[in-house]
């Protein structure tokens, strides 16, 4: 009986680790970050590769990851321009925007035509 309880153990140890959850959450039709941010994209990243300098950062601020986060399934990792890992979903870099000033804000979305809420 001690090995079953064991095995169930570690069986519903390994089996939560695959369900990790997501580092963003849906909103409607829209990705936030945990704290309700709205999350954007930008037209000028390509391939994964994040292309929004230092000065865009101060402005978009990049979804970073946590360290130690893994990619899986359609949430990867890249790196910002400074070099940090953040977050992108489908291949897309994801940023807030520093005139977002509380959760559901979307000031942001159609900046510059470039800039669009995450979908």
């Amino acid at each position: 009986m001690k090995r079953i309880l064991i095995a169930m153990g570690f069986l519903a140890a390994t089996s939560l680790s695959a369900f990790a959850a997501e580092p963003a959450k849906k909103m409607g039709d829209m990705w936030t970050d945990a704290k309700g941010m709205t999350l954007y994209t930008f037209d000028k990243d390509k391939d994964g590769k994040s292309n929004c300098d230092a000065k865009c950062l101060k402005n978009w601020p990049a979804f970073h990851a946590a360290k130690g986060a893994k990619a899986e399934g359609e949430w990867t990792l890249v790196k910002d321009t400074a070099g940090k890992e953040m977050w992108a979903y489908e291949g897309k870099p994801l940023y807030t925007f520093a005139k977002d000033k509380k959760a559901g804000d979307m000031n942001g979305d159609g900046v510059g035509g470039v800039w669009h809420v995450a979908k």
